[in-house]
């Protein structure tokens, strides 16, 4: 966090904005990266792979019924991270991630329905990678404020 020795309160909250500011990449270098440098985008990939490995696994009747709606709303997630660092503006991009984050409850949700009906385990690692890329969405809108 940096030196606050003999400094005033008020200066003491000034070093923790700067130090806040070095820890988190400012925006405006996330809107020069690609998206595909992003940390949350690629798990969120990752993620993506697991729940397609995953549906492949749930009965057939599911093909078009939960495996689907899990699988639209996992490919949802890096989606719109993708396209959101792709707009113009700081704000169009937070949006997207908040569209992206939507996605992410939509799919843990569906998650545990799944569990609930017997087609997943409480142990898969699937619901650990919902959390994982849960945070990192978050830690990316919070450096927005």
């Amino acid at each position: 966090m940096g030196r606050m020795w003999g400094t005033s309160r008020r200066n003491s909250c000034q070093l923790a904005v700067v130090s806040r500011k070095q820890l988190l990449a400012p925006v405006g270098i996330l809107m020069k990266q690609g998206y595909k440098e992003l940390i949350v985008w690629q798990k969120a990939i990752g993620m993506v792979t697991d729940i397609y490995q995953i549906t492949a696994t749930f009965p057939k009747e599911e093909r078009y019924g939960l495996s689907s709606q899990i699988r639209r709303a996992a490919v949802s997630i890096p989606s719109n991270i993708a396209e959101g660092q792709g707009r113009l503006s700081n704000g169009e991009f937070r949006q997207f991630l908040g569209i992206a984050k939507g996605s992410l409850h939509e799919l843990e949700t569906q998650l545990i329905i799944a569990r609930n009906l017997g087609y997943l385990d409480t142990t898969n690692p699937v619901f650990a990678r919902v959390s994982e890329v849960a945070r990192l969405l978050n830690g990316l809108l919070n450096s927005f404020k």
